[in-house]
């Protein structure tokens, strides 16, 4: 992996600390990342005052649990700091220190205090970068299939499937014999621990917690979508806007999740990718390869995000909190 750079694209030990924002810059980024924030929580927000539901994307606010506005939130990053903000509420928000050029120099900015997240965070912190960097370093698993997504309904009965609203493509008896004449490699333990009983054993690999971190690569489309997870869980150390990527990223994963599923989506508009066949197997790696890449290209950044935080941190003699 090349070293990790700045935005800027200086390498970290010549980079210049800190970044400095004023306060027109950052309040521009920070409209700009609530509208776009908005706009991608827009269906699931009308969805909650009415009350009804859409199995595909309620799937991001569900199973992550994180509501909209975590998102709507915008972070500036580590090493970032934003001047004349000291009177913003954003002053108050955990995670946040005052700022000054030098000893004689009031604190009328503010900037994340990496070092307190860190020293904090330091376990969860540890095992993201260590669960980035290792998924980074193995090759991409294509051909899935999207197996996974089959395993959790092989063999159920009448009703017991998670999505209800949603009939089954093919009906369970045809369901259960693409699992049987398939080959399940799913890699990735929280798709693994919904398989059914009947489905798990079928499975060339048993993975657990404990071995995620061996065990993780980018092929699989439900590690990628847990970079938002890791986005969030890295907190004001992100950059609002990367934050949003992995939301972006996890949604298009999802809608191909579901396509390749055994569910009928269709009164989505959307049409299915039947990986029960040739054509369907071909259009998924195609779709799985790609995502792929762009996963690794966040993580990538998340992990500079991690480093850029550490190098803030010991470069930041001048902090004082309000």
């Amino acid at each position: 992996m090349p070293d990790l750079v700045t935005v800027e694209g200086m390498p970290l030990d010549q980079q210049p600390q800190p970044i400095v924002l004023a306060r027109q810059q950052w309040q521009a980024r920070e409209a700009a990342h609530q509208q776009r924030a908005d706009a991608l929580t827009a269906g699931w927000r009308a969805r909650r005052a009415t009350g009804e539901s859409d199995e595909i994307e309620d799937f991001l606010f569900t199973y992550y649990s994180y509501r909209p506005s975590l998102l709507r939130r915008w972070h500036p990053g580590a090493g970032v700091i934003l001047q004349d903000a000291a009177a913003e509420p954003r002053a108050a928000w955990r995670w946040y220190a005052g700022w000054a050029a030098g000893p004689d120099r009031a604190s009328t900015d503010v900037r994340v205090d990496a070092a307190a997240f860190l020293d904090a965070r330091a376990s969860a912190v540890g095992f993201i970068e260590t669960l980035l960097r290792r998924t980074l370093e193995r090759p991409a698993r294509i051909g899935c299939n999207c197996l996974h997504e089959w395993a959790m309904v092989y063999d159920m009965h009448e009703g017991e499937q998670r999505h209800t609203q949603l009939p089954l493509r093919l009906g369970q008896r045809g369901t259960n014999e693409v699992v049987e004449q398939g080959t399940i490699i799913c890699s990735h333990f929280d798709a693994f621990r919904f398989f059914t009983p009947e489905a798990r054993p079928l499975n060339t690999l048993q993975p657990e917690r404990a071995t995620q971190v061996d065990l993780e690569q980018s092929g699989c489309l439900h590690a990628n979508m847990d970079l938002y997870k890791w986005a969030v869980k890295l907190g004001p150390l992100v950059p609002g806007e990367l934050l949003l990527d992995t939301f972006e990223l996890a949604r298009e994963i999802r809608t191909l999740d579901m396509q390749a599923s055994p569910y009928d989506v269709s009164d989505f508009g959307l049409p299915a990718v039947p990986i029960e066949t040739a054509a369907g197997r071909h259009e998924f790696a195609s779709r799985q390869r790609e995502f792929a890449a762009r996963a690794d290209v966040l993580r990538r950044r998340l992990l500079q995000t991690i480093e850029v935080a550490r190098l803030s941190s010991r470069r930041d003699p001048a902090a004082s909190t309000p």
